[in-house]
């Protein structure tokens, strides 16, 4: 008996309970975009249908912290909003320790002067993060409702009188307005993030949304009615996504919610890799420990079956990674054992036809360009790099699901922005830049051992397996090399930047 022996049945269960796993995150995400194609008719609709008796008081929140390059864009952008100057006010929670507070100060000041209602709150301590500024602000908020945007985000001057009227029940806790992007045309890494959050916001919260499911509020670019955050529990910084832990929360407690997914709200996207990586990161971080405390609760909950199958799968999206990693290390192994067993070639086969859904995010993608009346035939080839975008964040994914494990909460980190929304600009001798770090090299590591599995799967003739093992190397050389590469770059200038400097 030989260790293929050994490994035959281990192997074959896990083998295909992770390809099983796969094709059922597949399956839905196929059932969310064809709802999304029928619905699509509600990113553009007008809401002439809602309207307001009144116009209720609103506090629009801007949670800062060293944003010195988007800070003042951002504030002069919350005082243009088209909203009677009486019925507003503006708070600037400001955590910076930087040249952001003065800067602030002074723009504050100015728009004081024209004689808006705005406050700059500044705390030294930083509890809390961002959950701990929302929280601190909304103690002194006069307003019914509250309103929030992230440094980077530039609302449009009508966003108030667009999405307010959503709220057309007492039982609405928010509203949440769909992204739009300043600057997708800077990079290709900025055009794939482009595309990812228009799936994300086209396809998911549209399709979740319209068919009665839960979605989460993003973070910013929404509004939260005051009375529905305080009956949830408040801003808590318990997860590094204060946002997904609210929102769930509050569905808990008997709120619903709306998605305006007509109202859009630009924001500059990361141009930074490593900024990127963060990012995804702290998200994957808080829906994994979200996963963990909600979804005993949302089984235990009166929620239908449909919504806690639907939440289930929302909240463990980034579970998609670990299982693509496994079959890092599975597909070697299914190649060696169904050399050794010719019959299973079969049975194996149809296991890589199920995970074949494993690239139905492609489908989402299509989809949200598609009812965004933007072209994605002739971007194909962007949306498959997309996939190996995806598949190359799986060591990344992966970390902040074992510092969940073993009870890391780790600190919040925000996304730094550059102020960065024309091709001409460059950022990578700014400020906030966020260093490099190991895991790269693993990366590589990895790109080079799936390879080998291209290698070993093509010389036994598994097309698909050579396949998945190829995008999974192109993804982790692609996220790892630019990472480098643009490491390199800051730390060794073109001369032309060093002589104007």
């Amino acid at each position: 008996m030989t260790w293929l022996d050994t490994l035959f049945i281990p192997v074959t269960v896990v083998y295909f309970l992770v390809v099983t796993s796969l094709f059922m995150y597949g399956l839905n995400f196929m059932y969310l975009a064809y709802h999304a194609w029928k619905l699509r008719g509600a990113l553009e609709a007008e809401p002439s249908n809602r309207t307001m008796d009144s116009l209720p008081f609103v506090t629009v929140q801007l949670p800062i912290y060293n944003e010195l390059y988007v800070a003042e864009r951002l504030i002069e952008a919350a005082a243009a909003l088209d909203y009677p100057r009486e019925r507003f006010e503006i708070q600037v929670l400001d955590d910076s320790t930087d040249e952001t507070v003065p800067l602030v100060a002074r723009t504050v000041d100015r728009i004081k002067a024209q004689g808006f209602d705005i406050h700059h709150v500044h705390r030294a301590d930083r509890q809390g993060y961002k959950a701990g500024a929302l929280a601190d602000g909304l103690r002194s908020a006069k307003g019914e409702f509250i309103a929030i945007f992230d440094a980077d985000f530039v609302p449009k001057p009508d966003f108030l009188r667009k999405i307010l009227p959503y709220f057309d029940s007492e039982r609405i806790a928010f509203v949440q307005a769909r992204w739009g992007h300043l600057n997708s045309g800077y990079s290709l890494l900025t055009f794939l993030q482009a595309l990812s959050l228009d799936a994300h916001f086209a396809v998911e919260q549209l399709a979740r949304s319209q068919l009665g499911l839960w979605f989460n509020f993003n973070g910013t670019a929404g509004v939260w009615r005051k009375t529905a955050i305080i009956d949830s529990g408040g801003w808590k910084a318990e997860t590094l996504t204060e946002d997904l832990d609210l929102s769930y929360r509050a569905y808990l407690r008997g709120w619903h919610a709306r998605y305006a997914g007509e109202v859009e709200v630009p924001s500059e996207l990361p141009v930074s890799f490593t900024a990127f990586r963060r990012q995804q990161h702290r998200w994957a971080h808080g829906g994994f420990d979200c996963a963990i405390r909600y979804i005993p609760l949302i089984w235990k909950s009166d929620a239908s079956l449909a919504r806690k199958i639907q939440s289930s799968l929302h909240l463990t999206g980034y579970l998609i990674h670990l299982l693509l990693f496994a079959c890092v290390f599975l597909y070697p192994l299914v190649v060696a054992i169904s050399e050794r067993y010719p019959g299973l070639i079969s049975l194996f086969g149809i296991a890589v036809v199920f995970n074949f859904t494993a690239l139905a995010p492609i489908a989402l993608v299509a989809v949200a360009q598609n009812s965004l009346h933007k072209r994605w035939f002739s971007i194909l080839p962007a949306i498959i790099t997309l996939a190996a975008l995806g598949a190359g964040l799986m060591l990344n994914t992966l970390r902040a699901a074992l510092q969940v494990w073993a009870g890391r909460r780790g600190a919040f980190e925000r996304t730094p922005k550059y102020g960065i929304t024309a091709r001409t600009q460059k950022w990578e001798f700014n400020r906030y830049y966020v260093s490099v770090d190991l895991l790269v090299a693993f990366e590589m590591l990895l790109a080079v051992f799936n390879l080998g599995t291209v290698w070993l799967a093509w010389q036994n003739s598994n097309w698909l397996i050579a396949f998945y093992a190829a995008v999974f190397a192109a993804g982790l050389f692609f996220n790892s090399g630019l990472t480098i590469a643009q490491a390199l770059r800051r730390r060794f200038p073109p001369r032309l930047a060093v002589d104007s400097a």
